[in-house]
């Protein structure tokens, strides 16, 4: 399953170590962030709860950028 989110997020590269944590997260197969259009776009793994995975996610986005938002 593959899912848009918006975000928000302050720098490009913020914007890329974002997109490097979320890949890291279990339950995700493939995370991509743009950040000219701020979206977060990402596919699950078989099985996977997307809205237990994004919660991890976020609170790994939120190591890198503390006042970032990811809207699901």
């Amino acid at each position: 399953m593959k899912k848009t989110y918006k975000i928000e997020v302050d720098c490009a590269n913020c914007a890329n170590l974002m997109e490097e944590a979320a890949n890291k997260v279990e339950g995700v197969a493939k995370a991509t962030v743009n950040f000219m259009a701020l979206k977060l776009i990402v596919e699950f793994a078989d099985g996977a709860d997307p809205e237990a995975v994004m919660e991890r996610v976020l609170d790994d986005c939120r190591k890198i950028e503390p006042d970032c938002e990811i809207y699901f």
